[in-house]
């Protein structure tokens, strides 16, 4: 790539997209008008390559609304969203818990989410946990191929293994899965649990007061495994606070009919179930149905107390 067109400090109203690789002219220069105004360049010669892709993030005025962020990831990232993914995406909902099919692509629109936030909001912290530190590293990988895709520099905060540092001042980080080693973070501007029905209580109510002053989002995301813990409870029994966003196997138009019978038949009802169509199905080890010991648990009952 010419010399200029990355390491040049530029200011435009909008953002650049150049999908040009100027390569057999020395003579070739892109260059901003002094004082502002249009774009001057000026070249011999030059060839399109389509991989080629250099996008400068618009400067936000005081009080000017972000790029939609449907719009930003279609327009620069070349995504096509369908409509629950363009949903989720736009959701500007402080709880969010998303309870979608295996493949449905949960992770990588959440991190299309952190990611539009880092880079159109300078100094925000986005901080990822799940019940494994593997599930934490891969959501950090899309961040940053997204972001590299968008040649914003980014590297390591330096404090943590798995993080991301834009020049914005903005950070996204992954966190290990262990109660005891996730506490410390504050002034969170979105927190994502990934696999949140696989991750165990503790990490989650480790992790909520990282929000207690920022006034951060909380997004769940995750395909059920079972009647228990915290994914199963705010799903079920979260307070109307939740924008609640299910996608079965079926709504996804990636995922073909004839897959979906061959994984029934492989897999079994059960399972078939909820892999795919987000069911909170009993695990089969408990003595009594779950649903069945709930409805004899009444409110209107006073405890017996015994001396």
């Amino acid at each position: 790539m010419g010399a200029g067109i990355t390491d040049h400090k530029m200011r435009w109203s909008a953002p650049l997209v150049l999908l040009a690789h100027l390569a057999r002219s020395e003579k070739a220069r892109i260059a901003p008008r002094r004082g502002g105004g249009r774009l001057r360049i000026r070249m011999s010669k030059w060839v399109i390559l389509p991989e080629t892709i250099i996008w400068t993030a618009p400067a936000q005025a005081d009080g000017a609304e972000p790029e939609d962020a449907v719009e930003w990831a279609e327009r620069i990232l070349g995504f096509r969203l369908d409509e629950a993914q363009a949903r989720v995406l736009r959701s500007r909902s402080k709880r969010v818990i998303l309870n979608c099919t295996r493949q449905w692509g949960k992770s990588t629109v959440t991190a299309l989410k952190a990611v539009h936030q880092a880079i159109t909001e300078p100094g925000t912290l986005t901080v990822v946990v799940s019940a494994c530190e593997r599930q934490s590293g891969e959501f950090v990988r899309k961040a940053s191929r997204f972001a590299r895709a968008l040649n914003s520099r980014v590297k390591g905060d330096g404090d943590n293994r798995v993080s991301l540092a834009f020049e914005n001042g903005s950070r996204i980080v992954g966190l290990p899965s262990t109660e005891g080693t996730v506490r410390g973070f504050s002034a969170v501007s979105l927190l994502v649990i990934d696999e949140a029905s696989r991750a165990a209580d503790e990490l989650y109510h480790a992790v909520r007061p990282m929000l207690a002053v920022s006034g951060g989002s909380l997004w769940l995301i995750s395909t059920p495994f079972g009647k228990r813990g915290f994914f199963y409870e705010t799903w079920d029994h979260g307070s109307e606070d939740w924008e609640r966003v299910k996608v079965t196997a079926e709504g996804c138009p990636r995922i073909p009919a004839a897959f979906l019978e061959e994984e029934r038949r492989a897999l079994g009802e059960r399972v078939f179930r909820q892999e795919y169509l987000c069911e909170f199905v009993e695990t089969g080890g408990g003595v009594f149905d779950v649903e069945l010991v709930e409805k004899a648990v009444r409110d209107d009952v006073a405890p017996l107390e015994i001396e």
